[in-house]
């Protein structure tokens, strides 16, 4: 880890991760180049694993802190290339959000409100906008798409029913609660979990907590990974007053279910 600030990335072990070659080929690249010394990217657009614009793709991507300490290993001869394309896919499969296809009308109007709100409120920063991105796949992922998100609007208070709150601390910090009535409340962790609660309990609560966990978990996680931001996140805890009033810029967003109406709220700390 020490070596990592020092590490050169190559274009084989970006490939791999990227998804445009496999362990196999970039091996077979790697030994053609000890016998004709030439270029990793000119030898695999020749073999015909790369494309030329593949290979520009490659040379400007930033990459991430994870894949050069797996570089580091490669080197070191601890790990081979076929034990870090399976160490990855493992990787991003256990924490990384997967692409989703949003339905065509929800994600026209997904873009359109996330361009909105960057344009009216200079606050907003490119983290928040990939946070909301995040989100919106999130709802689609774990609760469902059949849902129609409203309007952002900035506030300084808000009353909430069942609410539950999350921070996000380190290079910058974000605050945000998940708030619905009884009966969204129940529906929502029904789906959410799979199965069918009859009423608000433990169970639910325990389920909208862990909605919101795992929401902020994957955003710190891809922070961590193509940002090279270090950030932590405090344990869910529940709101109890009937109002909740903001320090900071808040923007409140609601998210249509056909069986409810969802309140997430985003408080900007510092960024």
């Amino acid at each position: 880890m020490k070596r990592e600030s020092d590490a050169r990335m190559r274009l084989g072990t970006l490939a791999i991760s990227k998804g445009y070659m496999t362990a196999q080929e970039v091996e077979e690249v790697i030994i053609a180049q000890t016998h004709l010394g030439r270029k990793f990217g000119e030898i695999a657009v020749e073999n015909g694993f790369l494309t030329e614009e593949q290979v520009m793709t490659l040379l400007r991507e930033q990459s991430p802190d994870f894949l050069l300490l797996g570089q580091i290993l490669v080197d070191d001869g601890i790990l081979s290339h076929a034990d870090l394309e399976n160490i990855i896919a493992d990787y991003r499969s256990e924490n990384e959000i997967i692409d989703l296809e949003i339905n065509s009308d929800n994600h026209e109007v997904i873009t359109h409100l996330i361009d909105n709100l960057f344009c009216s409120e200079p606050n907003i920063t490119s983290e928040s906008k990939n946070y909301f991105e995040l989100l919106f796949n999130d709802f689609i992922r774990f609760v469902g798409e059949d849902f129609t998100p409203l309007p952002a609007e900035s506030i300084t208070a808000f009353p909430v029913d069942y609410c539950i709150t999350q921070s996000i601390e380190g290079d910058y910090q974000i605050r945000s609660f998940l708030s619905m009535d009884e009966e969204t409340a129940i529906a929502f962790a029904s789906r959410y979990v799979g199965d069918s609660f009859m009423e608000y309990d433990e169970y639910v609560q325990a389920s909208l907590e862990d909605f919101l966990n795992l929401h902020n978990g994957l955003f710190i996680v891809n922070a961590s990974n193509f940002a090279s931001v270090e950030l932590s996140i405090t344990p869910p805890e529940i709101i109890k007053d009937p109002i909740i009033d903001f320090k900071h810029s808040a923007y409140h967003f609601q998210v249509l279910y056909s069986f409810g109406i969802v309140h997430f709220i985003i408080e900007l700390l510092s960024h």
